[in-house]
């Protein structure tokens, strides 16, 4: 079976809520998915995401897919192209005009896995169904009030583990969100802080023994400080034995690979591009390295995580995306389970497109209220 056609589809929507950390702001969601199209009529879906800034029209995706990629696609078989080893050189070293590296890896993995006849997870070699999913609240731009029914709402729905952004300019606001989070969760509720590269080396362990001295006991820190910074990483790995180091999220395959080589983390962080993902996390489990899965697309990686060996927990976020596909992720009592329909399981749903699909850019005050998803709504 070989690809034959595709589909893309603009949306642009506001958020139920602000989320974001000590580095970002983002109230609106700008995605496009992407549709490729097998000859039997088969349909991998994947979706290209703009955190930031809306994507272009419609018509103008379409162009930069037709020039940049469509080429690479027609007629070849899905299967073949996800197992295919590049050997970019010079000029070629470069990424699309828009960000469809991780739509096309998704979209190529669902089509091979639905010719197949099987759960992207399994095709992947998985030996379970399911993987503990952690609740994270993207939460730094919440007042404590929203930021309390929040994870209330979390903790009511069953889960045992909960992320909370840190990095604030006053550190006594990190430490009162943490107070407040012992108050709001169940107790003995598995707690993580993520400080989106906010600290330095020492400030972070500062800070770490800090919050440990207080009696807050901490699954992990995620990226404390500067990615780049395997020698400081290294430093703070050692420095604070009472809880686990998280770095990697915003390094590409190659980066995550030096930063496991050079003993920098005790916990490689994953997320998005499936091929790159099952690459760097086969050399995590040669060495010995915990993955955690971070916030993947409508929690694609739950495939990821239930096909590595090193996986125990996947970020769920509580985002209103839901209504973009027909069946989301199942989530039951904090565990995320993989479906056992071909491919990743993931339809496009209809509705959403009739309702939701916006092919010219709209300014954000023209944008109509969020839409409502019964799961994530408090």
């Amino acid at each position: 079976m070989r690809i034959a056609e595709y589909r893309i589809t603009r949306y642009q929507f506001a958020r139920d809520r602000i989320i974001g950390d000590s580095q970002v702001r983002i109230d609106a969601v700008h995605v496009a998915a992407l549709e490729l199209v097998g000859e039997d009529g088969q349909i991998g879906l994947g979706f290209v995401q703009s955190l930031f800034h809306p994507l272009p029209a419609q018509a103008e995706i379409v162009r930069v897919f037709e020039e940049e990629v469509w080429p690479g696609l027609v007629g070849q078989a899905p299967l073949a192209l996800v197992h295919r080893v590049q050997r970019p050189r010079g000029g070629n070293r470069r990424l699309f005009g828009l960000p469809f590296e991780e739509a096309l890896q998704v979209a190529l993995w669902d089509l091979s896995a639905k010719q197949a006849g099987l759960p992207l997870h399994s095709l992947l070699g998985s030996r379970r169904k399911r993987v503990r999913a952690y609740a994270s609240g993207l939460d730094f731009h919440l007042g404590d009030d929203e930021f309390q029914t929040f994870f209330a709402h979390a903790d009511a729905l069953g889960y045992r583990a909960f992320k909370i952004k840190v990095g604030h300019p006053d550190f006594d606001r990190d430490l009162s969100r943490l107070e407040l989070l012992r108050k709001t969760v169940r107790p003995g509720a598995s707690i993580m802080i993520d400080a989106n590269e906010a600290w330095g080396a020492k400030e972070a362990s500062v800070k770490i023994h800090k919050i440990h001295n207080l009696g807050y006991e901490l699954l992990w820190v995620e990226d404390p400080i500067l990615r780049h910074d395997f020698e400081g990483l290294r430093m703070l790995k050692a420095a604070t034995p009472q809880t686990m180091i998280n770095s990697g999220e915003y390094l590409d395959a190659a980066g995550k690979r030096l930063l496991m080589q050079a003993g920098a983390t005790d916990m490689l962080n994953v997320h998005g591009q499936v091929t790159d993902v099952m690459r760097i996390g086969r050399l995590a489990a040669e060495l010995g390295i915990p993955v955690t899965l971070g916030n993947t697309f409508l929690e694609i990686g739950v495939h990821m995580a239930c096909a590595l060996p090193e996986v125990e927990w996947l970020e769920y976020s509580f985002q209103n995306l839901n209504h973009l596909v027909d069946e989301p992720m199942a989530i039951v009592d904090g565990w995320i389970q993989a479906p056992e329909r071909p491919g990743h399981g993931l339809v496009l749903s209809e509705a959403a497109r009739r309702q939701w699909a916006q092919p010219d850019v709209l300014p954000h005050d023209q944008l109509d209220r969020p839409p409502v998803d019964a799961r994530t709504a408090l």
